[in-house]
């Protein structure tokens, strides 16, 4: 042994471990041997079934297991260990005569293979080029779960043609640095897709290693109109009684990141002028101060008004409007993508379940019925709390009638009586269909179960508006 390898005995505790299954003591002795020197702590087993009993005791880095035991064969072996402990790397060991046999191993979930006789110099090889990958592995996992507790979740749920339609757009413009109007209705997501927006053009950092940058949000309507221009632009210090030192506002804490307003069409025109500045110029005037400072943060704005027509009504300044919707992005409301309700209540069940210490594993086909027809006039937002209050009163698994609220009857009764006949058949068609294909995905289990013709299902789904 080298006298580097020497060198590494005082931290042999963190010595990667290595689990050898193979039923020729040769070879087991032969591979345990040139582990060791290689720096490798090595446990021996002759089956399959030992090496279960193994691997449930112990944590190990990487199993080299042999394709054609006695008992439990390699494939089974893998099958069993990708189930108890799925974090194993696999190096499957095969003969000339299975090597097809070890790329479908390959295919099942292994990370390698090695064909006898083994050479040890590639086997040297392989095991660095693994311990590299799970090096990396572990390191982008800590760095998501950093990143999951700062930064909070950003999902747009959605297959229905208009939600396509809007993810695609922004999917479009997250890399520039344009500035966006997002527009739609309460409880639609709009801070939601700025925050994916946002996420998806990230430049504050060249190194990816780094957390991502600012993402800062101002509702406009929470604000007092006296307070909204020092909270977004800061003020110099003696800019007015108690202001004794420099404040930075939300454009300078933003950096190269975000800044999104909400209920943009609820700014006051004189702060409005001032905003404009910031979009054009880049540059902004706190409170009090005499020079202007430059500015890099993109900016994100939101509203569930038409800002045309507060332009009309003299509210809001015209060229502010044109400046801010240079890409405007309308988010449907959930009435006009019910096809995504499925979607979004597994979601939104798992999410919340998980968050509260529950376990559930969906919601029953009469529940779905009833949410799949309701207005939700409060859009997402709605449908979450519902949901969350039916988690609080369930004790699952499954979400029943019994657990939603009772003023959501009334709700779908006002919804469905001011349809006319036809539109309230087409209504019930597109409902029903839909919970088939959410029970079904296969579209020809779904039309067997429909009674109808695979064709008939694609003409009636193309007249619905459902995606295909």
């Amino acid at each position: 042994m080298s006298e580097s390898k020497n060198n590494t005995s005082a931290t042999k505790d963190s010595f990667p471990n290595i689990l050898v299954i193979d039923d020729e003591p040769l070879i087991r002795e032969t591979l345990r041997e040139f582990l060791i020197q290689e720096g490798f702590k090595v446990i021996c087993a002759s089956s399959g079934e030992e090496g279960i009993k193994l691997a449930t005791n112990k944590r190990f880095e990487i199993c080299l297991c042999d394709l054609q035991l006695s008992g439990m064969d390699g494939i089974g072996f893998l099958q069993e260990l990708q189930r108890i402990s799925p974090e194993v790397f696999v190096v499957m060991i095969t003969a000339y005569a299975t090597v097809e046999n070890a790329v479908e191993a390959f295919k099942r979930g292994a990370q390698d293979y090695l064909i006898k006789p083994i050479i040890l110099a590639e086997l040297s090889e392989k095991l660095k080029r693994l311990l590299e990958q799970k090096r990396l592995a572990l390191e982008n996992q800590w760095l998501r779960k950093e990143l999951n507790r700062i930064y909070p979740e950003t999902k747009l749920i959605g297959k229905s043609q208009v939600m396509r339609q809007t993810i695609e757009l922004a999917t479009k413009v997250a890399p520039t640095r344009l500035t966006i109007l997002l527009t739609g209705e309460s409880g639609t997501g709009k801070e939601l897709l700025a925050r994916v927006i946002h996420n998806g053009g990230d430049t504050g950092s060249s190194n990816p290693k780094e957390f991502p940058s600012k993402f800062l949000a101002v509702n406009c309507a929470a604000i007092p109109h006296d307070l909204l221009e020092n909270q977004l632009f800061g003020h110099k210090k003696g800019a007015f009684t108690g202001a004794d030192k420099d404040q930075n506002g939300v454009f300078m804490h933003a950096g190269k990141g975000t800044v999104f307003l909400d209920e943009i069409a609820e700014l006051p025109l004189a702060t409005q002028a001032k905003l404009l500045r910031a979009i054009e110029l880049k540059e902004i005037l706190p409170v009090g101060a005499n020079e202007p400072i430059t500015v890099e943060a993109r900016i994100l704005a939101a509203t569930n008004k038409d800002l045309q027509k507060e332009v009309e009504a003299g509210r809001f300044r015209e060229d502010l409007f044109y400046r801010l919707n240079v890409v405007a992005i309308t988010i449907p409301p959930l009435r006009n993508r019910m096809e995504d309700i499925p979607e979004l209540v597994e979601y939104l069940l798992d999410k919340h379940a998980k968050a509260m210490g529950k376990r559930f594993t969906g919601v029953n086909h009469e529940a779905m019925q009833i949410l799949m027809a309701c207005p939700w006039k409060g859009n997402v937002r709605e449908l979450e709390n519902v949901l969350q209050r039916a988690i609080i009163l369930s004790d699952g698994p499954l979400i029943s009638p019994m657990d939603l609220p009772p003023g959501l009857a009334p709700a779908i009764s006002e919804f469905v009586l001011t349809d006319g006949l036809d539109e309230a058949v087409k209504r019930f068609e597109k409902t029903h269909i839909e919970l088939v294909l959410n029970q079904n995905p296969d579209k020809r289990e779904a039309a067997k179960k429909l009674k109808i013709a695979l064709s008939s299902l694609y003409r009636r789904m193309t007249e619905l508006g459902i995606a295909t």
